[in-house]
């Protein structure tokens, strides 16, 4: 995340993960039930990683 921050700047890193870290934040709060903060915590951040690049396969172009 640091080097994120980084490399864009935080402006652009806001604009860039927002949405899939808004996103992957309400798929862990309401389907991950997992009774463990680890395993949920990783999957979180799987789920983030994955619509991350989702978004960046329709966004290619705007970069």
């Amino acid at each position: 995340m640091y080097s994120l921050f980084r490399e864009l700047g935080v402006q652009a890193a806001l604009r860039k993960e927002a949405v899939p870290f808004a996103a992957a934040f309400l798929i862990a709060e309401m389907f991950y039930k997992w009774k463990s903060f680890t395993l949920e915590c990783i999957g979180f951040l799987i789920t983030w990683m994955v619509l991350s690049y989702v978004q960046s396969l329709f966004l290619r172009n705007e970069d």
